[in-house]
């Protein structure tokens, strides 16, 4: 079948529009659903989904991972404009890899139900990233290729309505998947958001005989590429896509870091209890909200005094963006201190983040579009796209980087490996080497294994600190609060001759700690122990009629009773509430993770203004 490869003489909107926004909507919600509930189920779900409870994974290497595909899913973009661009167009390259995106949530979906979840894992994000990212730049380019000279006027009215179906499939569905994974377990999480992908591949499908279907360049796209001025408009474009990658390296910490920010938050609001990964979704409801005020009322009023270009509101953004993260800096300076503040506090951060997203993202898709060259609208795009990845690169780098290996647990690793083969039979006690790499001195380690599993790890050496750690948790439980460092005094010293610190982490949990037997600050044998103290009592409410729609008991809880498996079984029983450990933990802790990135976000938006001052802009549309 012949299909329109080039732009109707139309004045009003193409009639193809309508489902590649339908489609964007299901597919938005799909990919936001699963991304939404990715980082806490790393963190607090993955280790219960095998037949034998593994170890948790950790904040700062779940929030790497996110990142990492993240990075995956903003960089195969490359390969679907390659395809489409040089070989089968826009519309076949969308429907072949949306049903490789189809799968890869089947296999979320499978996770837990045979083999390992970890592979199940690796391999939905795989194919979800190859889905996701490689049909990112045929849509937003399909868009635009719906429109011809006496209709681009639209433009900008179509790309805000795109930027609608995006924000609306992503609110539902972050509001949505969490409550789902809170009660009914990652099978539902993870599959609703595949049943509304393989709905979105069939919307767009059915459009298929009312679309422009531009074909692929071929060797066009090279001869334009070196010999039509191509690669100029790439090399003049390229510091634009550097700026808006910083930009994304704060933006999509909103799935990450700002999560488990809201762990530590009071997140009652307006009458209801969030859970921690729906705070996000409101980031979608104000890009509703927000869209229809900057494009009818403010971007006009500013207008008026100073001419408002798609580079100025870029800068602008960047600007925002700081105040934004420079306010979740002073949020986790407050949880740093032991407060419990309230979420409303986020949700002012999250409004000054849309309002920058609205400036920066929205405005620079659309630049990116305008400045490609006409027969490389998708390869363009995707190098915009590709500025996602390397912000989100730069995220999942600084995670693993600052992460401190936690040294009992490599030694316990090894040293599975020297038991015999029947080990798992009976409880088993192995005393590890510390520091000095000789067990029987005064840095040994004791793994405590029942069932197959390691249950505990215990540094003797540190027993006499638990009497201080446990008059310091008696203290915070009497007076209400953690007592400040200056407050609670000298905990003394260690085993060998370091002072021993008193450290708040938030509200729930305090630590103790020391440079450990290598008297070096941050590495894996500064030794401590963490106190956890009771979790605020949660008020009580009038049973309210969505009860009726989830079990009693989450599903997390569920799981924990089928496998036998207790947070509380890590503890040893004569120091309870009490963990010891030998590194662990993050050199850029709290508050001041926040602050760097606030401040790399201040210097990239100082940096942007020459750029925005010396860029000449050149529209290129379709004919």
């Amino acid at each position: 079948m012949k299909y329109r490869t080039s732009p109707a003489d139309l004045e009003g909107m193409p009639p193809g529009v309508p489902h590649i926004i339908g489609n964007e909507a299901a597919e938005r919600f799909s990919f936001y659903g699963m991304k939404a509930v990715l980082a806490v189920y790393m963190a607090q779900y993955l280790h219960l989904m095998d037949g034998t409870p593994g170890t948790p994974m950790s904040e700062a290497s779940a929030t790497a991972k996110v990142h990492l595909f993240n990075t995956a899913v903003y960089f195969t973009p490359l390969l679907g404009a390659l395809l489409s661009d040089l070989f089968v167009g826009k519309y076949r390259t969308i429907i072949w890899l949306s049903v490789v995106y189809c799968m890869g949530h089947g296999a979320l979906a499978l996770m837990g139900t045979t083999g390992s979840a970890s592979v199940w894992l690796i391999l939905g994000l795989a194919l979800i990233s190859l889905g996701s990212g490689g049909i990112k730049p045929c849509v937003s380019a399909h868009v635009g290729d719906q429109f011809g000279a006496r209709n681009s006027h639209l433009l900008p009215r179509v790309f805000n309505w795109f930027y609608f179906s995006i924000n609306i499939g992503a609110a539902v569905s972050m509001a949505l998947t969490p409550w789902l994974l809170e009660w009914y377990g990652p099978h539902w999480a993870f599959g609703v958001p595949g049943v509304l992908m393989a709905i979105a591949t069939v919307v767009f499908w059915m459009g298929r005989k009312r679309f422009i279907h531009v074909p692929a360049g071929g060797r066009r796209v090279i001869t334009e590429l070196f010999e039509g001025g191509g690669l100029v408009t790439l090399l003049k474009i390229l510091p634009l896509y550097l700026f808006v990658a910083v930009f994304w390296a704060l933006f999509d910490q909103t799935g990450s870091t700002w999560i488990f920010q809201a762990m530590d938050m009071d997140r009652e609001f307006l009458g209801i209890e969030w859970l921690p990964s729906q705070v996000q979704s409101l980031n979608s409801i104000f890009v509703l909200t927000f869209i229809p005020l900057f494009t009818f009322v403010l971007y006009p009023a500013i207008g008026r005094v100073w001419k408002l270009t798609a580079l100025r509101k870029i800068g602008l953004g960047l600007f925002i963006m700081v105040g934004s993260f420079s306010l979740v800096a002073l949020i986790q300076q407050w949880i740093d201190a032991g407060q419990r503040p309230s979420i409303s506090w986020q949700i002012i951060s999250y409004a000054l983040l849309t309002a920058a997203e609205v400036m920066v993202s929205i405005v620079a898709l659309e630049f990116a579009y305008t400045q490609a060259p006409k027969t490389m609208k998708s390869l363009v795009m995707c190098f915009y796209l590709a500025a996602v990845a390397v912000g989100n690169l730069l995220v999942a780098g600084i995670n693993h980087f600052i992460q401190i290996p936690n040294a009992p647990l490599e030694q316990a690793e090894t040293a599975i490996e020297a038991l015999p083969d029947d080990w798992q039979d009976s409880p088993r006690n192995v005393v590890l080497p510390g520091h000095d790499g000789k067990t029987g001195t005064d840095d040994d380690f004791i793994a405590r294994y029942e069932e197959g599993r390691l249950t505990r790890i215990e540094i003797p050496s540190l027993e006499p600190f638990a009497a201080v750690a446990t008059r310091l948790r008696q203290d915070a439980i009497e007076t209400g609060r953690p007592p400040t460092p200056d407050e609670f005094g000298d905990p003394g010293k260690d085993p060998w001759g370091n002072p021993v610190r008193y450290e708040i982490l938030n509200s729930t949990r305090l630590r103790l700690i020391s440079d450990g037997p290598d008297r070096t600050p941050g590495t894996r044998w500064d030794t401590g122990i963490l106190i956890d103290l009771p979790k605020p009592e949660k008020k009580e409410k009038a049973d309210s009629w969505t009860d009726r729609f989830h079990p009693e008991t989450p599903w997390l809880d569920q799981r924990k009773a089928e496998l036998g498996f207790s947070d509380e079984a890590k503890e040893d029983d004569r120091f309870p509430h009490l963990t010891f450990f030998s590194g662990g933990m993050t050199r850029m802790e709290g508050a001041s993770y926040f602050r760097f990135f606030a401040y790399l976000m201040f210097g990239t938006a100082i940096a942007f203004i020459p750029f925005a001052l010396l860029y000449k802009p050149k529209t290129q549309l379709q004919d």
